[in-house]
């Protein structure tokens, strides 16, 4: 817990903060304006699902997964090229798993709150209903399919810093953008830029009410099991390399 209380602060004065509670509120607002615009239908929920979620999990979170564990070692990395950070009595173990940590509870209110504020737009401003708990089980299906990604770009920026993070991804929202076509069918379960936005469309499935159960669980499975094994690989090889690592990578 001290730990995390520390990175919390770290962060103070960085742009996380801001794109943590900042970006959901508004990308929320302007899909909530655009479909203030259009005409309410019978399939005005499902249009608003695949606008939400498409565009959050091919754009927003590749790019969210490169910027900010970037800012979290970058800001490290400015401090004394490390040496405040490494010189710590704490495990170097605790120290990569808190960076982790704090990341992830980032990123999951992220998108927590971007579509809890959708579900609560809509309904009070535009009185649309909308199907919260198949919203909020898309949200935390791309949030698990996130979470390789998380553990591979804290990896990428302690490795070689900031730029490449948010190089990959930047590519990763091409990628992203690719397989959520039929492109991606066949491929999708293995490709982890593709886990979040497909994850989250099986859950949006329910909402048409005439696909399967079994169908969605089984296609469910297909990505939640790589992305766990790909979760806990790169965690312990992240902590591995981390135990060894000396520092910036300019020196």
């Amino acid at each position: 817990m001290k730990i995390l209380i520390s990175e919390w602060i770290k962060i103070k004065r960085t742009p996380i903060r801001w794109l943590t509670f900042l970006t959901p509120v508004i990308f929320a607002a302007f899909i909530i304006w655009y479909f203030s615009l259009r005409a309410i239908t019978v399939d005005t929920q499902i249009s608003i699902f695949q606008a939400f979620f498409e565009t959050w999990t091919t754009l927003v979170i590749p790019l969210g997964a490169g910027l900010i564990p970037g800012f979290m070692v970058h800001q490290e990395e400015l401090a004394g090229s490390f040496n405040g950070f490494l010189v710590s009595r704490l495990p170097r173990r605790d120290l990569y798993f808190g960076k982790l940590t704090m990341l992830i509870l980032l990123v999951l209110t992220d998108t927590l709150l971007a579509t809890l504020a959708l579900v609560i737009g809509l309904n009070f401003i535009l009185d649309i209903f909308i199907s919260w708990p198949v919203f909020m089980g898309a949200a935390i299906m791309a949030m698990i399919g996130t979470l390789p990604l998380l553990a591979f770009h804290i990896w990428i920026s302690f490795a070689w810093g900031i730029g490449v993070s948010i190089g990959i991804g930047g590519g990763g929202i091409l990628i992203a953008a690719l397989t959520a076509t039929s492109l991606g069918d066949k491929i999708w379960q293995f490709v982890p830029w593709a886990w979040p936005v497909r994850l989250a469309s099986l859950v949006g499935a329910y909402l048409l009410k005439n696909i399967p159960s079994g169908f969605i669980i089984g296609q469910a499975v297909k990505g939640l099991i790589p992305a766990v094994i790909l979760f806990v690989v790169m965690v312990i090889g992240g902590l591995i390399w981390f135990e060894r690592w000396e520092g910036s990578w300019h020196e």
